[in-house]
């Protein structure tokens, strides 16, 4: 896993082989951030990272100039990596040990950007379910965007506020807009 841009890019990360994750392969996590970089400016993002893993997309968003991040993961070994690779960067990423469905109901933040990286064999009901926490709750920023990266054998848009998708290789990142 490396940093693609930004003030650490080709910095390489090792994550600990015993942690739960599949990180996102660099050309997806490229062809994404060329999608973000036409439509956001950086240093005024608030991002949230959800089933979060190794980080790989929090340190993305870090190392191009995200003062704002908020990572969640239910894993404690990823939470305990973030925390550590945050601080050895200095990127000051937080970190919350919290199963996402949970948090998402008690949220009451806003954020302009809203990552979710589910295991790829999760239940079509619980994209649904994500979906609709977050719009309901109205995390999004005004010209926010939720994305979920999910497999490319799993179609989501029948689900509300579905915009678009991009694939890169068996990797789909969908868009939701308000």
């Amino acid at each position: 896993m490396r940093i693609i841009s930004g003030k650490h890019k080709g910095r390489q990360l090792q994550a600990p082989k015993n942690l739960p994750v599949r990180p996102t392969k660099d050309m997806a996590k490229e062809g994404l951030f060329n999608i973000l970089n036409n439509s956001y400016y950086f240093p005024d993002l608030k991002v949230l990272d959800l089933f979060a893993g190794t980080g790989n997309i929090s340190y993305e968003f870090a190392s191009r100039g995200v003062e704002d991040i908020l990572a969640i993961d239910t894993h404690m070994g990823c939470i305990n990596y973030m925390n550590k690779i945050s601080a050895d960067l200095e990127l000051g990423i937080r970190t919350l040990k919290s199963d996402v469905f949970s948090f998402l109901g008690r949220n009451a933040q806003h954020f302009d950007i809203i990552f979710a990286d589910p295991f790829y064999d999760m239940e079509i009901s619980n994209f649904e379910k994500l979906t609709k926490l977050v719009f309901e709750h109205e995390m999004l920023l005004e010209d926010g965007v939720l994305i979920i990266e999910h497999s490319k054998h799993t179609n989501l848009e029948h689900l509300s506020n579905f915009e678009r998708s991009r694939k890169y290789g068996g990797s789909v990142f969908s868009f939701f807009k308000n």
